[in-house]
């Protein structure tokens, strides 16, 4: 091996590399590669809902039109979407998993017949150290974040309540927002989102609003696309008989086209012609 040539460690985007003989030291990532943009998170009246679109983006160029960024952490009751490094995002997931596994399994004798899942608060809780940690080796995780489902209230510890948050890559948290956003969504959506938000929306109505809210990104964002994915944490009461029989349902959708009417190209800002296109001579033809 040439004196010199550098010698990649890991493989996650963003992997150290090292390079020998002394040329630069250990390096870091400085920018993320594969990234997507907006995720948005609302709550309503049975639980949470959010969205995002499907499309990663290569710099400028869209590369990947279907891959989902919206998922829910298995052996936990928590769902998560990702702005930034998808492969940050991949990380994560499996940290997560490993992590809802090893409290699920080896939790106290008592509750082996009643498994308890780490909730969104929990997820939430541990990622802003997470996500901290990573930035104080100044090798962060290249994401903003948005967690959601329920936990049980402190106050009596029976009460299902709806959670919704928001981690960025230097673990700055936002918990108790009824409406988030991240990425260009934080710019363009979030002040749409607030605007028309009203307690107790019912899912309909939420699932409109964030549709709404994803096609006024698709028109202004050049990393968005008109292909979206939904996700919900939904309280329900499962207890036929009115006791304590509330369990949170979790659901994430296919992949959709949002539907973008005809008229919306039809704007004189779209049909009209710019810089006398029009005339052969103000080209030199």
């Amino acid at each position: 091996m040439m004196l010199g040539a550098p010698v990649a460690c890991g493989s996650r985007s963003g992997s150290t590399t090292i390079t020998a003989g002394g040329g630069g030291g250990r390096q870091r990532t400085t920018h993320p590669v594969m990234t997507g943009t907006t995720v948005l998170g609302i709550v309503y009246d049975k639980g949470v809902l959010l969205a995002a679109d499907t499309v990663l983006s290569y710099g400028s160029m869209a590369k990947n039109q279907n891959v989902p960024r919206l998922a829910k952490i298995p052996h936990a009751a928590c769902l998560l979407g990702a702005s930034g490094e998808y492969s940050d995002f991949q990380a994560l997931q499996d940290l997560l998993e490993r992590k809802a596994l090893e409290e699920e399994s080896t939790g106290l004798i008592e509750s082996t017949y009643d498994p308890k899942q780490l909730n969104a608060w929990q997820i939430w809780n541990y990622l802003r150290f997470v996500m901290y940690n990573r930035r104080n080796k100044f090798n962060p995780y290249w994401n903003e974040l948005v967690v959601a489902g329920t936990y049980r209230d402190e106050a009596d510890g029976t009460t299902m309540r709806p959670f919704l948050g928001t981690i960025d890559k230097i673990g700055t948290t936002i918990r108790g927002e009824s409406v988030v956003a991240t990425g260009f969504g934080s710019y363009l959506a979030l002040p749409l989102l607030r605007e028309q938000y009203r307690p107790n929306l019912t899912e309909g109505e939420a699932r409109a609003l964030l549709e709404d809210a994803m096609r006024v990104l698709f028109f202004r964002d050049c990393c968005a696309s008109a292909r979206i994915q939904l996700a919900k944490a939904e309280i329900s009461n499962s207890d036929s008989n009115g006791g304590d029989g509330t369990t949170t349902q979790f659901i994430v959708s296919d992949p959709y086209d949002l539907e973008i009417p005809d008229a919306a190209w039809n704007s004189p800002a779209f049909s009209q012609i710019k810089g006398n296109l029009d005339d052969p001579t103000a080209c030199g033809f």
